[in-house]
């Protein structure tokens, strides 16, 4: 069998191995060949986006066997076969074989209404082969269909060299010439372990810092016992956000592609397989909690409640204007919860309500952001999540003036006879509030201007003003001390 490896095929054009450009034809395989995802996978996320309750559907379609499953699954749902992470440099390729009359077939495992999409999109297949509900086309039955069509060595056959290839070696070995088409025309054709820690969002773990307000809040941060279950708390609820992080991606494939930023993240761009978040969510879930449970049985049922508002939002919640920002701010004020349950404080009211109120606001920055970058990229016309670009200005009012009244809560705690129990100065926490005022303008301003391009919390720790503004405001507890 005349099969290049992996090495050899990094990088090379289809007429550079020696492809002729008239008979036999060539048969290019889908998944992981022409788009860098899996449609099946595609499809039942897509489902289960727009149907939830249909996941308990599938294990009976899948009784039926895998072609009748692929087509129960592919009839209902519509994929946007236009935003697919497409190879392009493949694409190209065969459109210029095919310009030269060269015969082009689709042959695919996938059903037969998804490849007749594909194969009307790009408008260069003669012919498409795929799974009808009854035969499966993959490994031996496409094997098999090409030979009783073309013959034993009379096509050429290009499939994918990664972990679609399972199914391709039997169709290689009766091709005439097998192809073996990249991941990536570049020498790494597997994705590193920085791009599967990537996807994981590390960076947002940074939002996890909010575990340790209670601690620092109740001048309890000389215990080293406090301190040592914040922290495995802060990692607890990082491998839960993580989990909840693939679930959203997976969920969100569609309108991240369509998204000027988004549309990189690891898997809207193909840049990962699906199966790698279908095997690290319940991985991390699990691990979460059991180190939440080493800490403390309240702190595991607030990691549950998280990932479950976290799934809510994900799944149905965040097309649901304001209620979507509820959420978000939500998330938020829960991992301060979590932060109390880990060293048995009770919350303070007073935090309680700052909290509300300032999440409430960042969550409103968060979505009134990225109408403003969406709208600089496609026009009044865009939309942003379940709201419009005349939506802007009543998000900006709305945010702000929650944003204001984080500041009124803290100067009510300033003002109150709470406030000196904890701190012997209690009237410089006056001082903070003044700042608070320019952080929160601060923020509004930029995304006002369409420079918000992160998570307003991530923002916050990278951008040079609101670094300064909380060292000023660290300083200044610590002076109320």
């Amino acid at each position: 069998m005349n099969v290049r490896s992996i090495d050899e095929a990094v990088g090379v054009p289809l007429a550079s191995v020696g492809l002729p450009v008239a008979s036999p034809p060539l048969v290019v395989d889908l998944d992981g060949t022409l788009v860098k995802t899996d449609l099946l996978l595609e499809s039942i996320l897509a489902l289960i986006r727009k149907q939830p309750l249909c996941v308990f559907q599938l294990p009976v379609w899948l009784l039926r066997g895998k072609a009748a499953f692929k087509q129960e699954v592919a009839r209902r749902v519509e994929l946007d076969i236009r935003s697919l992470p497409w190879r392009r440099e493949l694409l190209d390729d065969l459109e210029r074989q095919h310009a030269q009359g060269r015969s082009l077939v689709l042959a695919t495992g996938s059903d037969m209404r998804l490849a007749r999409q594909v194969a009307d999109h790009l408008g260069i297949f003669d012919l498409v082969f795929a799974s009808d509900g009854v035969v499966n086309l993959c490994g031996a039955a496409k094997r098999d269909h090409l030979v009783r069509k073309f013959g034993d060595r009379g096509f050429d056959y290009a499939a994918d060299g990664g972990g679609f290839a399972r199914h391709d070696v039997a169709v290689w070995a009766s091709a005439r010439r097998a192809i073996i088409v990249n991941s990536e025309f570049k020498v790494q054709s597997r994705p590193g372990a920085w791009e599967r820690l990537n996807a994981l969002r590390p960076t947002h773990w940074l939002k996890n810092l909010l575990v340790f307000v209670p601690v620092f809040a109740a001048h309890r941060f000389h215990e080293i016992a406090s301190l040592e279950k914040s922290l495995l708390a802060f990692v607890a609820f990082g491998c839960c956000a993580s989990s909840g992080y693939l679930l959203n991606d997976l969920l969100d494939l569609e309108a991240d592609r369509h998204h000027p930023k988004k549309r990189l993240r690891p898997f809207a761009a193909g840049n990962l397989p699906l199966s790698y978040a279908l095997v690290m969510i319940p991985a991390l879930l699990v691990l979460g909690c059991l180190l939440g449970g080493l800490v403390s049985t309240p702190l595991l049922g607030i990691l549950l409640v998280y990932f479950a508002m976290s799934a809510a939002y994900s799944l149905h919640l965040k097309k649901i204007p304001i209620l979507d920002v509820l959420f978000l701010a939500g998330l938020y004020t829960v991992r301060i919860m979590a932060g109390s349950a880990a060293v048995s404080l009770w919350l303070s009211p007073w935090l309680t309500a700052f909290s509300i109120f300032l999440f409430f606001s960042l969550a409103l920055v968060k979505r009134y952001a990225e109408l403003v970058i969406t709208r600089l990229a496609d026009g009044e016309a865009m939309k942003a999540r379940p709201y419009e670009a005349s939506d802007g200005e009543l998000l900006a009012a709305m945010g702000t003036a929650s944003g204001y009244l984080a500041v009124l809560v803290l100067a009510l705690y300033a003002a109150s006879d709470k406030a000196p129990l904890l701190y012997s100065r209690s009237q410089l926490l006056w001082f903070l509030c003044p700042l608070l005022l320019y952080w929160i303008s601060h923020v509004w301003l930029t995304a006002h201007r369409g420079k918000m391009h992160h998570d307003p919390l991530i923002f916050a720790i990278t951008d040079k003003t609101s670094r300064v503004l909380s060292l000023l405001m660290l300083a200044v507890a610590m002076a109320a001390l």
